[in-house]
């Protein structure tokens, strides 16, 4: 299992539809990719998940995945969360 913690920025000014391209970019992955926010465990393929999580600007979220390609999901979520 690979984890990273990334501080969200920005993502409902850069992005049109933010919350369905989080489950996009993670349904591209095989891997388990979870969102954790406090006590909170979110599935990253989930849109109605993602949508009662909404991350939001300022927000300390660990993406967490395990799987054979985790490093890439979690690199391509990082980077669509801190809108690089």
């Amino acid at each position: 299992m690979l984890r990273k913690e990334v501080v969200v920025k920005n993502i409902d000014k850069k992005y049109d539809h933010p919350l369905a391209e989080i489950v996009q970019i993670a349904s591209q992955y095989k891997s388990e990719i979870l969102l954790e926010y406090d006590k909170y465990k979110i599935n990253a393929k989930s849109i109605m998940g993602i949508i009662a999580f909404n991350p939001s600007e300022g927000m300390n979220v660990t993406i967490a995945a395990d799987g054979m390609d985790e490093g890439d999901a979690v690199d391509a979520l990082g980077k669509f969360l801190e809108c690089e």
